[in-house]
């Protein structure tokens, strides 16, 4: 079989991996459609590999540059002394519409126990990782962070990708980000062995060209990653899902719009309520109370959806102080 027929062949496998999953969008990886186009310059990439819609564009293709780090930053505390409380906690935006979340065929017995179902969703070759997998992982590989913490618990975090510390080791949110996040999931009541911790990718995005840092993961990256993630929610059922950025609730729900859009209003995954809130790296980035304020409004949302107790502390963080 020459390169471009093996090329092919992995494009048509992707697609059918696709189908079988239930998606309606039988789009293949940028990974793959590269590899087809290397293999033979100036080829039509099958209609087939781009059914519905139309080709991949480039920026589809190219992965985003990278934001260059603030080197300002410092470390932000949650655990700030509150201003006078208000009244009473604010109320959310109306609920947005439900986003399609995908439909995909589980890969697990729903018979097992929630553990065992998760330890054979993070063995199974046809999940983690996906046939259409870009990176060539496999279910040994100890770069894929699948997930951790309590699998029965009430609350999960949704984040976008893995970065370099969590590369390394092996988990979720263990660089200052996930310092960060600690903190604040100290502040709302929880600790972080409490609750689960999980990406919309399962590893790394590659970085070629960098001698550092990492990237957003393109949206053909999701695609291909998050049946893996549905399974993950699927088996734990939280009550609510907290999604750490733009990015997290675009790999989620394919919602696409500026945070401020996004955030202080319920979402839903499956019946199960989203919250979007800003990634605690925003909140390393941008120190102002002001935006810490937003991120524990919408937090306080997520309190009161589970029934947990609000106190007039809780009320007053991060608020201006006469």
């Amino acid at each position: 079989m020459s390169q471009f027929d093996q090329a092919l062949d992995f494009v048509l496998r992707e697609l059918d991996s696709r189908r079988q999953g239930g998606y309606d969008d039988w789009r293949a990886s940028a990974a793959a459609v590269d590899r087809l186009l290397t293999a033979q310059p100036g080829v039509d990439v099958p209609a087939a590999a781009n059914l519905p819609g139309e080709p991949l564009s480039a920026q589809e293709i190219a992965p985003p540059s990278m934001p260059k780090p603030d080197p300002s930053a410092g470390p932000s505390l949650f655990g700030e002394d509150p201003a006078p409380a208000p009244k009473s906690v604010r109320a959310a935006k109306p609920a947005a519409a439900s986003a399609g979340a995908g439909v995909y065929a589980p890969v697990t017995d729903p018979a097992l126990p929630k553990a065992e179902r998760l330890a054979q969703l993070r063995a199974c070759p046809e999940r983690l990782p996906c046939p259409q997998c870009p990176y060539g992982r496999d279910a040994a590989n100890p770069h894929i962070v699948f997930g951790v913490g309590n699998i029965d618990t009430e609350l999960l975090f949704v984040g976008e990708a893995p970065g370099a510390e969590e590369d390394a080791k092996g988990e979720p949110f263990v660089g200052r980000a996930g310092q960060l996040l600690n903190k604040i999931i100290a502040t709302m009541g929880f600790q972080r062995e409490q609750i689960y911790l999980a990406n919309v990718l399962k590893c790394r995005p590659p970085t070629p060209g960098q001698a550092f840092g990492n990237r957003p993961p393109t949206l053909p990256e999701m695609h291909s990653c998050r049946p893996g993630l549905f399974e993950q929610i699927d088996i734990i059922q939280p009550k609510a899902i907290v999604a750490l950025g733009a990015t997290a609730i675009k790999g989620l729900l394919d919602l696409d719009a500026p945070m401020r859009d996004l955030r202080g209003r319920w979402h839903d995954f499956k019946g199960i309520p989203v919250m979007v809130t800003y990634h605690p790296s925003y909140l390393l980035r941008n120190q102002a109370p002001s935006e810490k304020r937003k991120v524990w409004e919408d937090l306080l949302l997520v309190k009161e959806r589970l029934g947990q107790p609000i106190t007039e502390k809780d009320r007053g963080y991060f608020l201006v102080k006469d």
